[in-house]
């Protein structure tokens, strides 16, 4: 099954996402898309109905603006078709649904970024550290961290 970048744009559409089409020569994906932190599983559904893998998990530190944003890269095995989907959260109370259920293969990767970023992902069934010590109470991608 290759999906079709309109159907993709239409049903992250009806998510209530803000979804921009973009040229892959210049962004490295075909469609990006925001969400509501609590919006993020029924998104990664709509990839996973579209035949879609994860790709990476990752966060960023929007410090200036008080957010932390989680950043969802899949792509395709059978076509061309890259989508990103984003959402942001509090910087205060970074917390948003794992979507490990979804993608197993985002569980790694939801650990990797709670471990830099401090993002916590509610429903995770292993939430403990996987690139940090077990003891350690930092997170050193977050830009205000002094080592």
């Amino acid at each position: 099954m290759n999906p079709s970048l309109e159907q993709l744009t239409a049903d992250y559409t009806a998510l209530a996402g803000q979804v921009e089409t973009c040229d892959f020569a210049l962004k490295g994906y075909h469609l990006s898309v925001a969400v509501p932190s609590n919006q993020v599983v029924a998104a990664a559904e709509i990839a996973d109905r579209a035949g879609f893998s994860i790709d990476a998990v990752t966060g960023v530190d929007w410090i200036a603006q008080n957010e932390m944003e989680v950043v969802y890269d899949f792509f395709h095995f059978t076509s061309p078709l890259r989508v990103v989907v984003r959402t942001r959260v509090p910087r205060a109370e970074p917390e948003l649904p794992t979507i490990s259920a979804v993608f197993p293969g985002a569980n790694w990767h939801e650990r990797e970024t709670h471990d830099f970023f401090g993002i916590c992902f509610t429903g995770h069934p292993n939430m403990k550290p996987f690139l940090l010590p077990e003891d350690a109470t930092f997170h050193p991608l977050r830009k205000d961290y002094q080592p």
